[in-house]
């Protein structure tokens, strides 16, 4: 695997929007019982369900340690391949590769990843398996890197509609435990430079308590050119409704890198959801690891669902948003099937579908010679 000295800028490749076409999804398997309750077994039967049912859309490949090799593939269905990968924890988004086309192909972004903000308000300990997930997924597409020593970022801290716009939160590229020796212009250059975009739009937070200093994708996302689904509530007695309004407020009065207006969705989070004492009794507390208590709320949004060829994997809460989520899902992705999955035990890990999932782009079909 090569690891390229120049940008995808100025190579000619950029990042395409998630909607569209994937060759691939990648997903890792949870085992840490510091993250994941009574040794991961409910986070991993959810982490089955999700994959299988991308994979009857596209092919699904599924990175695990060696130690849990064995009990991966007797719960995962024969057509997901399994590969063995160290690693710290099971959030593939960020991660994971961000993979840039181009005529010559497929390259994989491998930003340096710091356990979301280090010792400043890092989640654990020990993250320097996760740092080279992205690098091994380039090796198993055989494709080019290009890795950012200089900068931190995870992938769910970028939204982009493949066509020059990008969608971040200054709650998380500005804070502190990432690349405190920049200004925010000297971010958005490298955002630029890395994603090939001309045209950021920085929202100020992202969704209350999010524990990753509110990634854009659980509160807003491109669902196609310049049109735009925010995580909203009407509750004015709750926390998020400034967030969201805030949100509302920047993205209705912007326009995408071509000068096009955006139009922007609302989609009404669930009911608030907090922590059970069961669910937190079931957490084994380790040092230097984010501790979780009963009664603390929980991130949840329906933005931080998943696109795939055909579908789109969206979590459900058992509550009664829920059809009101798929409902404007629907009117925003013709064509593709929506599908619900519970999934309030990725939820308690902090995260949800979109989190664990990161695409590989449908390489372009006129390729250059090399």
């Amino acid at each position: 695997m090569k690891t390229l000295i120049t940008t995808p800028k100025q190579d000619g490749f950029y990042m395409p929007a998630e909607f569209e076409k994937h060759s691939a999804t990648y997903m890792i398997w949870p085992e840490r019982a510091d993250n994941w309750r009574l040794n991961a077994k409910f986070a991993q039967e959810t982490f089955t369900k999700v994959a299988e049912t991308i994979a009857k859309y596209e092919l699904v490949i599924m990175l695990v340690s060696p130690k849990e090799y064995k009990n991966a593939k007797s719960k995962l269905p024969p057509d997901i391949c399994a590969a063995e990968v160290e690693n710290d924890d099971a959030w593939a988004r960020d991660t994971g590769a961000t993979f840039v086309i181009g005529q010559k192909g497929l390259r994989g972004v491998d930003w340096k990843f710091n356990s979301w903000g280090a010792e400043i308000d890092g989640l654990y300990a020990s993250w320097d398996k996760d740092d080279l997930i992205a690098s091994r997924m380039c090796e198993l597409e055989d494709a080019e890197r290009y890795r950012t020593d200089d900068f931190v970022l995870e992938g769910g801290s970028i939204c982009v509609d493949g066509q020059g716009t990008v969608i971040t939160t200054e709650s998380c590229l500005l804070s502190k435990g990432r690349n405190p020796n920049m200004s925010k212009e000297q971010i958005e250059e490298k955002l630029k430079n890395y994603l090939n975009a001309s045209k950021v739009i920085w929202l100020k937070r992202g969704v209350y308590l999010d524990e990753t200093n509110e990634h854009v994708d659980n509160i807003a996302c491109f669902t196609s050119p310049a049109n735009v689904a925010l995580a909203w509530t009407d509750d004015k007695n709750d926390p998020q409704y400034e967030l969201s309004q805030s949100a509302f407020e920047i993205l209705s009065k912007e326009t995408d890198a071509e000068g096009r207006k955006l139009n922007v969705h609302k989609i009404h989070i669930p009911s608030p959801q907090y922590m059970t004492k069961e669910e937190a009794a079931g957490l084994t507390i380790v040092k230097g690891t984010k501790t979780r208590q009963a009664g603390d709320r929980l991130a949840a949004s329906y933005i931080n669902h998943y696109v795939c060829n055909g579908a789109v994997i969206c979590p459900s809460f058992n509550d009664l948003n829920d059809y009101r989520a798929k409902a404007v899902l629907k009117k925003l992705y013709p064509g593709r099937e929506i599908i619900q999955i519970y999934s309030r035990e990725i939820l308690l890990g902090g995260g949800n579908i979109h989190c664990i999932t990161q695409q590989v782009p449908k390489k372009p079909s006129n390729l250059a010679a090399l």
